[in-house]
């Protein structure tokens, strides 16, 4: 928490809006709506930062981006990419494009692979430098009268639990993450987490107990209310928090990737384009900023690609397949 609060406050321009919270009357201070107990809650907040409605962040840079003439490929086959498709040339592999589910080849002189969780079935030799990790993701459903008293609540995140912020005002749903290592899938024959086909439409019973003590805590009325529209939400991890955005060695530059986003990629969403263009416009095709530079993968050496760990995450990293919905069956 320190550590998060000092990082805050370097800025000269956040640091103002950084202040303490001591106990529960400093909590209430910033957050009236707060009945629970919030027992031994301590920390600060920072009345600088938001959060980002992504759906709708999205959909306006889809609208911008076909007015500007930009094409999109949406559907299970005809928008699915199956391979990047390469060609062996006097100078060595290039690709040619892609080709998506349906067979077709999309022809291209440069392809940008920025797929999250999904990276290594598009470039596999992306290898132990990304793991494909989840989190828990489920909501509250609430009436319209408490969707207005929540509006302006600040994202709540207490270490040990989860976080929330405020509710949707379309939907009436109040959106919940635990907070844990995360869950892997665990690929046997290479040691690599790759995410799985489909959508998890569960949370394990544990990171239930986590959303509803939080409630508990803090919203209490709301403690009871069953969970729905629960899911794992997957995430391309690296072991350092690093992204990696650089041309795929042997492509001859005609393949660059952005991954590595580890949960903490979207609250860049403003500036992330202009670090393709950055790279493109690089000296000598070389990506300029030292940590984001494509690494060779580390072997596995008996130990899956998901043991090593960024620091700010509290708790075990566990297996999707040891896992349950069930309370009777909750491995804790």
């Amino acid at each position: 928490m320190e550590r998060f609060k000092a990082a805050a406050e370097r800025s000269a321009v956040m640091k103002p809006f950084v202040h303490r919270v001591s106990d529960r009357k400093d909590l209430l201070q910033a957050c009236w709506q707060f009945t629970g107990a919030l027992p031994g809650w301590k920390g600060y907040i920072n009345t600088y930062d938001g959060y980002v409605h992504s759906a709708n962040a999205l959909r306006g840079v889809y609208r911008a981006a076909r007015s500007n003439g930009v094409r999109f490929f949406l559907g299970e086959k005809v928008g699915a990419v199956e391979e990047v498709v390469y060609e062996n040339t006097s100078r060595g592999r290039r690709s040619t494009g892609v080709r998506t589910k349906d067979g077709r080849v999309h022809p291209a002189s440069l392809v940008v692979v920025a797929v999250g969780a999904a990276a290594h079935k598009i470039l596999p030799e992306l290898g132990t430098n990304v793991s494909a990790k989840s989190w828990s993701v489920a909501h509250v459903r609430l009436t319209d009268d408490e969707t207005a008293a929540l509006r302006g609540i600040p994202v709540v995140y207490a270490r040990d639990l989860g976080f929330f912020f405020e509710p949707d005002q379309k939907t009436n749903l109040l959106k919940l993450c635990p907070m844990g290592g995360g869950y892997v899938n665990t690929d046997p024959a290479s040691g690599v987490s790759k995410a799985p086909e489909g959508v998890n439409r569960f949370v394990p019973y544990e990171d239930e107990l986590k959303m509803k003590e939080l409630l508990r805590q803090t919203l209490p009325h709301l403690a009871d209310r069953p969970l729905v529209e629960k899911s794992l939400c997957w995430f391309a991890d690296t072991d350092d928090s690093d992204f990696i955005i650089d041309y795929v060695p042997k492509t001859s530059s005609s393949v660059m990737v952005m991954t590595g986003d580890s949960g903490h990629g979207f609250k860049m969403f403003p500036i992330v384009g202009r670090w393709v263009r950055d790279l493109l416009n690089a000296s000598g095709g070389q990506q300029p900023i030292k940590r984001w530079r494509w690494r060779e993968p580390k072997p596995v050496n008996g130990e899956t690609s998901q043991d090593a760990d960024v620091s700010w995450r509290v708790g075990d990293i566990r297996e999707l397949r040891d896992l349950s919905e069930h309370p009777m069956k909750a491995k804790l």
